[in-house]
């Protein structure tokens, strides 16, 4: 019974470290969208947008630099690292609990 119970934990943990994973892929690709010009009304960079605008919106003009490029760095490259390190911390925490 043990043994089920742990295969059970280490599902809910790669569940967290996927959906963590999944959340900063959305806010680096929206942040590659950005420096690269990307067409704002193809479909795919529009949906990325809306994603990544809804995932960093906590963080939403926290820094205000008058570079662009920096400014979108740093406005979703934060998120998505506090993301990853959230998410990864919390599936070690329910592998080992």
């Amino acid at each position: 019974m043990s043994r089920n119970y742990r295969y059970g934990n280490n599902q809910a943990a790669t569940v967290v470290m996927v959906v963590a994973d999944i959340t900063a892929v959305i806010l680096g690709l929206w942040i590659l969208f950005a420096l690269l010009d990307a067409n704002p009304a193809n479909d795919l960079v529009s949906v990325v947008r809306d994603a990544a605008g809804w995932l960093a919106g906590w963080s939403h003009d926290l820094f205000t630099m008058d570079t662009d490029w920096l400014r979108t760095v740093l406005n979703y490259g934060l998120p998505a690292v506090v993301y990853l390190f959230i998410g990864h911390a919390v599936a070690g925490r329910i592998r080992r609990g």
